[in-house]
């Protein structure tokens, strides 16, 4: 994550990954209940590349 911020910046990191990061976050508090940090963390970042990656199918590549 890192390097991908430094290499797009800020504010196209952001207005990339948001809408992704906060729907993860979201469907996490809602559906995700192991009891376990771990697993729901784990489940939390799987979540999130998966509509990253959908996102990106939607509306194309992204700027680098």
């Amino acid at each position: 994550m890192f390097s991908y911020v430094k290499q797009v910046g800020i504010p196209t990191a952001l207005a990339q990954e948001a809408p992704a990061f906060l729907a993860s976050f979201v469907i996490a508090e809602v559906f995700y209940k192991f009891h376990s940090f771990t697993l729901e963390c784990a489940a939390f970042l799987v979540t999130w590349y998966g509509l990253s990656w959908a996102q990106s199918l939607i509306v194309g590549p992204r700027a680098k």
